[in-house]
């Protein structure tokens, strides 16, 4: 290999600090703003780095591949002996449907494609199974194949300029809820796959809501592929914004929700970021339209709401690192509120974090359990939830060791 050469850390046996350079470099962070993130000194990340100091305790390795977002902790400590994958899930059994599904396009001679009006009561029927089911990727993956086929096949049978931009608006959300059932599986190219056609078809159907999601979502996957992309997500928020806030006047409640989502969307990057007053002044304009809904409004797609607003605050103040100020939110939230299990258990897993963060590791993992009970499906394939279960299977307490290890296992994280 050339000198000159950045080490490719999955094939060269490089030393743990040269993974952690390598990945740190990737992911366009510099060693002051890694420091921040992981709580630690810049001095400390370069002597990592170097070799100086060795490898870190499990609980440090699990922080760095949490903010580097590492999915297999195998990038990071060279062992492939026992591979720990931590923001992709195991793979749903029925992924490779789905996927065949997206990846095939329906041909003149597949038969008559159902109605707008069939295909617009079966999406409302599985985002409505989606968010009252524990187990919802085991629901969603049965319905999302033939809800693709038939949504493609509808836009290509269509009668009219007129029906064809409306099944477009169909087809994209039925994207969107693809791109639920696929986040976190490993499979990053599908997801982008279903994000772009998401996005392609919303715009052919020129219907702000559709456009709105598709957008809503596509700042989630950029902002998920790390620090790198965070300028990208930023960009697409900035441009909906500026098409759809002008709109809201003569709006109705769907089109206003989706902006509101996006507002806290800028909010939740900025939090990412570090920027704490930007963060928070993006919460309090999403939390000011959340106010202007209807009491019980919640948005069957993003699940804005009033009730979630105060599940967003927890969200920034645990990206933001602030552990008290994540209790506090924390506290405040009434998670019962929230309709939606998977949207549930999700708010539970950031109480998890602001409990870790604050120094109260009994209280997360018991926020963890609680967080299984409402969507076993979302526990399984967080991130947060596994760095955070795995960390605790090392605890000095024996008792929290086992307590830990005990949901580890009940959760899929570690084989029984």
């Amino acid at each position: 290999m050339p000198v000159d050469t950045t080490p490719d850390p999955y094939t060269d046996p490089l030393a743990f600090g040269q993974r952690m350079q390598v990945l740190r470099t990737r992911r366009g962070l510099s060693r002051p703003v890694l420091a921040g993130l992981l709580g630690r000194s810049p001095s400390w990340v370069k002597q990592v780095e170097n070799g100086s100091i060795g490898t870190p305790s499990l609980t440090m390795i699990l922080r760095v591949a949490e903010v580097l977002r590492v999915r297999d902790l195998a990038e990071l400590t060279g062992d492939e002996s026992m591979p720990t994958h931590l923001f992709a899930g195991p793979g749903h059994p029925l992924l490779p449907a789905v996927q065949a599904a997206v990846n095939a396009y329906p041909v003149p001679g597949d038969g008559e494609a159902p109605s707008a009006e069939e295909l617009r009561a079966r999406l409302d029927r599985a985002w409505a199974a989606r968010h009252s089911a524990p187990r919802h990727r085991e629901v969603v993956g049965g319905l999302l194949p033939g809800l693709v086929r038939d949504a493609q096949l509808a836009v290509r049978q269509a009668a009219s300029t007129r029906d064809r931009r409306r099944l477009q608006g169909i087809l994209s959300e039925v994207y969107s809820l693809a791109q639920f059932f696929v986040a976190y599986q490993p499979d990053p190219a599908l997801l982008w796959r279903v994000a772009d056609r998401g996005m392609v078809a919303a715009q052919e159907s020129e219907d702000p809501h559709a456009i709105g999601i598709a957008a809503w979502l596509t700042v989630q996957a950029h902002r998920d592929s790390g620090h790198a992309h965070f300028d990208a997500a930023d960009a697409v928020n900035r441009d909906t914004l500026a098409f759809l806030e002008p709109l809201t006047p003569d709006t109705g409640d769907d089109v206003r929700a989706v902006v509101g989502a996006l507002q806290f969307e800028a909010g939740y990057t900025a939090a990412r970021r570090g920027e704490s007053g930007t963060a928070w002044a993006w919460w309090e304009k999403a939390h000011a339209l959340a106010e202007s809904l209807p009491a019980h409004y919640y948005h069957p797609v993003t699940s804005f709401s009033r009730a979630v607003m105060s599940a967003h605050a927890v969200t920034v103040a645990v990206e933001l690192h602030a552990g008290g100020e994540s209790v506090r939110q924390a506290t405040a939230a009434d998670a019962h509120t929230i309709p939606s299990r998977p949207r549930r258990a999700r708010h539970r897993i950031e109480e998890a974090r602001g409990y870790q963060l604050d120094g109260q590791p009994e209280a997360a993992l018991a926020t963890l359990a609680k967080a299984h009970e409402s969507a076993p499906d979302t526990v399984m394939y967080n991130g947060y939830a596994r760095r955070i279960v795995l960390e605790e299977t090392e605890a000095k307490s024996p008792a929290r060791r086992q307590r830990a290890s005990e949901l580890a296992v009940k959760l899929g994280f570690l084989a029984a």
